[in-house]
């Protein structure tokens, strides 16, 4: 019997990037692939990363504070806890310690 495939998830973290997991296709404007070698990434909701779309954690330098109220995955579980590197970045992207 086949595993089941996998689905691919999107986790929002208050405050930081939108975590990417599974198997998804990252596209930039022209619909190049941006090719990050990785199954998890983290992505930058606050605009000021300079590996963007990938999240560097300048997020936290700037202080961002995103809108609204439907997010979850703050504290103990956020970025750091979930193997997204010391700075929120996924490790081995650009940005990550």
């Amino acid at each position: 019997m086949l595993p089941a495939p996998e689905r691919p998830t999107i986790t929002t973290y208050r405050d930081g990037p939108l975590l990417v997991r599974g198997p998804v296709e990252l596209l930039d404007q022209d619909g190049t692939v941006i090719d990050t070698g990785r199954r998890t990434v983290a992505l930058c909701r606050c605009g000021k990363s300079r590996t963007r779309p990938l999240c560097d954690g300048t997020h936290r330098l700037v202080h961002f504070r995103a809108p609204g109220t439907l997010e979850s995955g703050s504290g103990p579980s956020g970025p750091e806890g979930d193997g997204a590197g010391a700075q929120g970045a996924a490790p081995g992207l650009p940005g990550a310690q």
